[in-house]
């Protein structure tokens, strides 16, 4: 679906567009689900839900009980992600609509740089700042990945609009002080002109 959007950036544009990556640019959340169950040694449940969906590799890790596990989860999901990782509908067209009006972008993600890595030259789109878990001490559902993103940018985290698909990463947005849109299977990437309605002038 082309921009509708485009030439200059709106009045109303935030001042930087804060996405995570998993799940909402790439579907890699399958992948994700994959690797934690093979390393776990069992199928995950709906109980293991608030503890891997969104979360760094460093929290899975301690969820099943073995901190020591968290390089072989990294492996385990780096292999799968470099084999069959796709970019999800719409994410090549609002990262080129951003583009196009100069608006700032971020990815901000709870995946290692390891693994982001393998995911950037899919997304054909130039971020100005890369945020992966080793950039802060504290990952989603804390702000600070959000927060650092915003200082490293320069912008006020009340005129960022992240773009999140896990209860984790859009706790950790909110908490940041970001506008917050959703997307996700269920609701897709929002249109450019959606995103630039968040914040008013």
């Amino acid at each position: 679906m082309p921009s509708d959007v485009s030439g200059p950036s709106p009045p109303t544009a935030p001042d930087a567009v804060l996405l995570d990556m998993d799940g909402t640019l790439v579907d890699t959340e399958r992948l994700w689900w994959e690797a934690v169950a093979d390393v776990a040694g069992r199928p995950l449940t709906q109980d293991d839900v608030p503890h891997v969906h969104g979360r760094t590799i460093e929290d899975v890790a301690h969820h099943l009980g073995e901190p020591a596990l968290a390089a072989r989860l990294t492996e385990a999901f780096a292999d799968r992600v470099e084999r069959d990782a796709t970019v999800l509908p719409g994410a090549a067209e609002l990262l080129s609509g951003l583009a196009a009006v100069d608006i700032p972008t971020a990815l901000v993600s709870a995946s290692p740089r390891s693994v982001v890595d393998l995911v950037l030259p899919r997304l054909g789109h130039t971020f100005d700042l890369i945020i992966a878990d080793e950039d802060t001490e504290r990952g989603k559902p804390w702000p600070d990945p959000y927060l650092e993103a915003a200082r490293r940018l320069g912008a006020r985290p009340s005129r960022c609009v992240a773009i999140e698909d896990s209860p984790t990463g859009i706790a950790a947005a909110r908490a940041a002080g970001c506008h917050v849109l959703v997307a996700g299977p269920e609701h897709g990437l929002p249109s450019l002109r959606r995103v630039c309605a968040c914040v008013t002038p």
